[in-house]
C-alpha cells in the first residue's frame, strides 16, 4: 500500500492538529500495538496485529475506546458470482479508511476444495505486508432453510480448515437445504440443522480449536425468509458467537436514478413475498427505508422485539462487494476447459473503460460499521463485536460517535453501547451522546450534515412466548434533538429516569433530506425513514446513523435473559 492510500490519521505526515477525535484516538492505539510511523513500510518485521488482543470483558464496564471502522462481507474472485482480486478489493478498503474487513465467500464445491486455501495465502501475504489493516477470512453461509451468514475466525493455524469443514458439513446450498428448495422442503429438519451447525462452530470456540469465531445474519428481509423464530433460534443456539444481523445490507448503489433500472431498490430489496417466505411479513417488509433493512428501521418491529427480551442482538452493515457502480472492469475470460469447480477461483478481471453493471459501493467507500476497542488487533475488534460497542453510518455521516449512559449521583463514565447499567426505580439519569460532525467531502465530494439525532426507548419484558412476535410495543421514540448547523464535536445531555420496568435505549440520526411518519405510527415514530420511489433512491442523499442499545437493568423488574459475554 502506498503512502498516498494512508488514511489521515495513520498517516505520520498528518499532524495531530488536523485530525478529528476518532482519527485522534485511532492513531494512538496505533502508536501502543508498534503500528505507526517506520512500521508502515511495506514488509515491516513489527509484530502481527493478531498477537494484539484484549482482556474479554462485558461492554459495559468502563472502557476507554477507540472505534476501528470494518466491513464484514465482502467478495473476491474467490466468489462464483464476484469479479475483483482479493488485492483491488484491499487496496480499495485501505484508499477509503477501514481498520478491519471480513473476505465472505460464497459455499460451493470449488470454495471448499480449492478456492478457501488459495485466497488464505493471499490474506497471509496480505497481514504480513500491512498489519495496520486487519484483514478477516470468513465464509458467506447458506443458512439451511434461510438466507445467508457472515461466518469469521480469528486469525491462527486452524481458520481455514474451520470454515472448510463447516461448509463441508453444514451449507444448505451444498447439502439441498437451502432458500433454492421447494416449498414443501423438509423445514423442521433445515432449521434443525442450522442449529447443530452453530453449535459445532461454538464447540470449535470453546475447545480451543479456534481463539474465537463470530456469526452475523446477513441481508435478513431481502427474501423474507428469516422468520422470527429462526432469529432468535440461532441467537439462543449460541449467544457467544451469533451476535447480530445487518441492519442495512449492501447494494446500495442499486437505485441510483437513470443506473439500474425503473423498478430497483436499494439494497436489491426487489423481491415479492414467495412460497418460501415467512407468512407473517407484511409486503411492505421487503423494502429498504432509509436504506435500512425493515427489520432494523421499524421502531418497535423485529429488531426491537429482540431486544425487549433483554438480550443483546447487534446491527452492522456492510458493502456485500461483488460489483461496484460506474466501475469499467468486466470478468475475466475462462481458458478452454477451465470452470470455478476446477480453478476455485475466477479469473482476473479487464479493464474495459466502460461502466459495467453493478449495484454495490467499494468496502467503506458508503457503508461502515464502527466497533469499539481497547486495543489493536483482530481479537480486540471480535470483543468489541461481541460486547455490542457498535454504531454504523452511511455516506460518511459522522466523524464520531461516544455514547455513555450513567446514574446522575455516581461517579465515572457511566456504560457504553451493549453495556448495562443497574438501577433502581426512580433513579435520574442521563445519557450523553457526544458526535463529532463530518469534517471532511465523503468520497461523493459532499460533506454530510447531521439535522437530527432520535433516542429510541424501548421496555424489557423478558423472552416473548410467541417467538415469532415481530413487535415490541413498548418501545417508540423518546426525544428527537435538532442538531441542523452544529458542527464540530458537542455533547447532547438527554435526562431519563429508570421506572419499574427495565429498558434500553438506542440512538439513530439522519441527515434530514427524507423522513415521515414510522412503519408502525406517529406516536412510536413521527419521523422515521421511508421507501424511496423505485428507481429513484440516490443513496448520497438519504443517509443514517444507527447505535446499538445500552440496556438499563431496574432492581426488583421482571427477569430477562442475562448479557453475554464469553
Amino acid at each position: 500500500m502506498s503512502e498516498q492510500q494512508l488514511p489521515a490519521w495513520a498517516d505520520p505526515s498528518v499532524s495531530p492538529a488536523d485530525l478529528d477525535p476518532q482519527g485522534v484516538s485511532r492513531r494512538g492505539l496505533l502508536r501502543r500495538a508498534g503500528l505507526f510511523g517506520a512500521a508502515f513500510a511495506l514488509g515491516s518485521a513489527a509484530a502481527p496485529a493478531h498477537a494484539a488482543g484484549e482482556v474479554r470483558r462485558p461492554g459495559g464496564e468502563d472502557p476507554r475506546l477507540a472505534y476501528l471502522v470494518g466491513d464484514h462481507h465482502v467478495h473476491s474472485v474467490y466468489s462464483h458470482d464476484a469479479k475483483y482480486t482479493f488485492s483491488q478489493l484491499a487496496a480499495a478498503g485501505a484508499r477509503y479508511g477501514l481498520d478491519w474487513m471480513v473476505f465472505t465467500e460464497h459455499a460451493n464445491v470449488g470454495h471448499a476444495g480449492l478456492g478457501a486455501a488459495l485466497e488464505h495465502e493471499e490474506i497471509l501475504r496480505a497481514r504480513a505486508d500491512n498489519p495496520r489493516q486487519l484483514i478477516f477470512q470468513g465464509l458467506e453461509w447458506y443458512i439451511p432453510a434461510a438466507e445467508h451468514c457472515t461466518v469469521f475466525a480469528a486469525p491462527g493455524r486452524h481458520e481455514v480448515d474451520l470454515l472448510t469443514r463447516f461448509e463441508r458439513a453444514y451449507d444448505g446450498k451444498l447439502l439441498g437445504y437451502d432458500k433454492g428448495g421447494p416449498a414443501d422442503a423438509d423445514t423442521a429438519r433445515n432449521e434443525a440443522h442450522a442449529v447443530k451447525a452453530l453449535k459445532w462452530l461454538d464447540a470449535q470456540r470453546r475447545s480451543g480449536y479456534v481463539d474465537d469465531v463470530l456469526v452475523l445474519a446477513n441481508h435478513p428481509m431481502r427474501l423474507g425468509i428469516d422468520s422470527p423464530h429462526e432469529l432468535r433460534d440461532w441467537r439462543d443456539a449460541a449467544p457467544g458467537i451469533m451476535i447480530g444481523m445487518e441492519g442495512a445490507p449492501g447494494a446500495q448503489g442499486a437505485a441510483i436514478p437513470g443506473w439500474r433500472g425503473a423498478n430497483s431498490v436499494r439494497g436489491e430489496y426487489e423481491n415479492k413475498p414467495s412460497a418460501q417466505s415467512w407468512p407473517g411479513y407484511p409486503a411492505d417488509a421487503f423494502l429498504t427505508y432509509g436504506g435500512f433493512d425493515w427489520a432494523t428501521a421499524t421502531v418497535g418491529g423485529l429488531w426491537d422485539s429482540m431486544l425487549a427480551e433483554g438480550r443483546l442482538f447487534s446491527v452492522t452493515t456492510n458493502s456485500d462487494a461483488h460489483r461496484i457502480v460506474f466501475d469499467t472492469w468486466r470478468n475475466g475470460d475462462w481458458q478452454p476447459g477451465q470452470t470455478f469447480d476446477t480453478t476455485g477461483r475466477l479469473p482476473d478481471p479487464v479493464n474495459t473503460t466502460t461502466p459495467q453493471p453493478g449495484s454495490d459501493f467499494w468496502p467503506g467507500q458508503f457503508s461502515r460499521t464502527h466497533v469499539g476497542v481497547t486495543g489493536h488487533g483482530y481479537r480486540a475488534v471480535m470483543a468489541g463485536l461481541r460486547a455490542g460497542r457498535v454504531w454504523l453510518d452511511h455516506g460518511h455521516l459522522l466523524d464520531g460517535l461516544e455514547v455513555r449512559l450513567k446514574r446522575d449521583r455516581d461517579a465515572g463514565r457511566g456504560m457504553t453501547l451493549g453495556g448495562r447499567l443497574r438501577v433502581r426505580e426512580g433513579d435520574r439519569l442521563t445519557l450523553h451522546i457526544t458526535v463529532t460532525t463530518a469534517s471532511r467531502p465523503n468520497p461523493h465530494g459532499i460533506r454530510p450534515e447531521l439535522a437530527h439525532v432520535d433516542v429510541i426507548r424501548g421496555a424489557v419484558r423478558g423472552p416473548v412466548a410467541d417467538r415469532d412476535s415481530w413487535k415490541a410495543p413498548g418501545t417508540r421514540v423518546v426525544r428527537t434533538v435538532d442538531v441542523s448547523g452544529r458542527e464540530g464535536t458537542y455533547t447532547l445531555r438527554v435526562p431519563l429516569t429508570a421506572g419499574a420496568e427495565s429498558f434500553y435505549v438506542r440512538l439513530r440520526g439522519s441527515d434530514g433530506n427524507r423522513h415521515g411518519t414510522g412503519y408502525l405510527g406517529a406516536s412510536v415514530d413521527p419521523h422515521g425513514p421511508l421507501p424511496h420511489a423505485p428507481g429513484d433512491g440516490d443513496p448520497w442523499a438519504d443517509t443514517w446513523f444507527y447505535s446499538n442499545p445500552v440496556f438499563v437493568d431496574v432492581a426488583g423488574s421482571a427477569p430477562a435473559y442475562g448479557q453475554v459475554t464469553d
